[in-house]
């Protein structure tokens, strides 16, 4: 199963340790690259940045977003005043010298979490709203089978009494439908990638 225990990520020597202390860890998932190598982090990440945010997703996933963005904006939980360098401090004002001086990869509009930092193999993102300072890493770790796997985790800190109501009721949202597609997105964004690159050789 792509879910795994907290300890999958608690475990690794992850540089995001020292900047999330005050977070807690919601979820830990894992997604299958078949064939991939120590080396091959920045090709899943240009792999995923292919396959576009989550409205490239599945029709409910997309309608769930939809939904979301919408009572956001009714609501005022996504104003600017909420947001990070505003209610909260982007997680880099926390970095280190020689993390802070490492690129911070890109942002893109199809995806909300804006870059905080990119290594070699493991890089985060992060969004800030009314309601939660959640922040997405990404880890490269090689597997039971020898191969490389991405792995991601979701630190959350949430704002008060509502924020801890609002990550109980979307819980169900994320395990059956949310992570569930993006496990497929995501899976598949690497055998793409990796099709593509039999393609270029098999055509030399």
């Amino acid at each position: 199963m792509p879910r795994l225990a907290e300890a999958a990520y608690t475990e690794q020597p992850w540089r995001i340790h020292e900047l999330t202390r005050d977070f807690s860890v919601e979820d830990v998932w894992s997604f299958r690259t078949p064939g991939a190598g120590p080396g091959d982090f920045p090709a899943m990440l240009a792999a995923l940045r292919a396959a576009g945010g989550p409205m490239q997703q599945s029709w409910p996933t997309r309608s769930l977003f939809a939904l979301r963005w919408k009572l956001g904006a009714l609501l005022g939980w996504d104003k600017p005043s909420a947001g990070v360098g505003t209610r909260v401090l982007s997680l880099r004002d926390r970095l280190p010298d020689d993390v802070r001086d490492a690129p911070r990869g890109p942002d893109d509009a199809a995806m909300p979490l804006k870059a905080v930092y990119e290594l070699d193999r493991e890089c985060a993102r992060e969004l800030a709203n009314k309601t939660v300072h959640t922040v997405m890493h990404l880890g490269w770790v090689q597997g039971a089978d020898g191969d490389y796997e991405l792995r991601m985790a979701v630190l959350v800190k949430p704002n008060g009494w509502f924020g801890r109501l609002y990550m109980a009721a979307i819980a169900p949202f994320r395990y059956l439908i949310v992570y569930p597609a993006l496990t497929r997105q995501w899976e598949r964004a690497w055998r793409d990638r990796n099709q593509a690159e039999h393609e270029e050789g098999t055509s030399r």
